[in-house]
């Protein structure tokens, strides 16, 4: 899917009111359109696919938002209160949607792990075997940047299914974005090809695309995590090496 097109201009009180979803503006599991979003990016922020989206939300056009309309942005029936959701839009401010915090992860057993997040047990790997480049920062850089060469293979990181396989993202070149389950996201940012499709399963370790420096200043694929929409520190999910 490409970037999605939002409407910019300026938009009355009384119009705004008569956008789809007014009702439910600034509701938990709802998220008002801003200028500069695009569907794929409110989909990635929330830990969805732009596909669930536009069924939730009954969208006609698939390639058309405006600024302040409110999408849900969870599943109907979705138990808001329990998943604790906190957004981070990329480049911006987090944006708390359930202020409940999450509970502590678990503490590891020893011998059975050599990451510290808790990982929901689907012991993600890494997605390429280059040096690591430049490390997480929660305000500079949501992932990791690893190096390689052009054509090096990127990896499934764990077991899931592709949500977004495209260039449609300011800043990220030919994206992949992998749903594990309802925590957890990964993306694979850069390559020079892209080597699967939309709403294709995939296994943990199968080669997804090739490296590159799409939308970048050189060879490497950014990586991140993002658990129910906030980026995490990759470092702390894959093992150590």
């Amino acid at each position: 899917m490409q970037g999605v097109t939002v409407r910019s201009a300026p938009v009355p009180a009384l119009i705004a009111s008569t956008l789809p979803g007014a009702e439910n503006a600034g509701k938990p599991g709802y998220y008002t359109v801003q200028k500069g979003d695009t569907l794929t990016r409110v989909a990635l922020d929330h830990g969805q696919s732009w596909r669930d989206l536009v069924r939730w939300n009954s969208l006609s056009n698939a390639h058309l938002i405006e600024v302040g309309q409110v999408l849900r942005v969870l599943p109907p029936g979705a138990s808001v209160e329990a998943k604790g959701v906190v957004v981070q839009p990329i480049g911006g401010s987090a944006e708390v949607v359930v202020s409940k915090p999450a509970a502590s992860p678990p503490l590891p057993v020893a011998g059975t792990s050599t990451t510290t997040g808790n990982d929901d047990g689907l012991g993600f790997i890494w997605p390429a075997s280059g040096n690591l480049l430049a490390g997480f920062d929660d305000v500079k850089n949501k992932g990791l940047d690893i190096g390689g060469k052009a054509g090096d293979p990127v990896l499934a990181a764990a077991d899931g299914h592709v949500v977004y396989a495209g260039a449609g993202l300011r800043g990220y070149g030919n994206l992949i974005i992998l749903k594990h389950n309802n925590t957890f996201l990964s993306a694979y940012a850069h390559n020079q090809a892209l080597l699967v499709k939309e709403d294709q399963k995939v296994n943990k370790g199968q080669k997804i695309a090739e490296m590159g420096k799409t939308d970048a200043d050189r060879v490497k694929l950014h990586f991140e995590i993002r658990r129910q929409g906030k980026p995490v520190d990759p470092a702390k999910y894959l093992p150590s090496r």
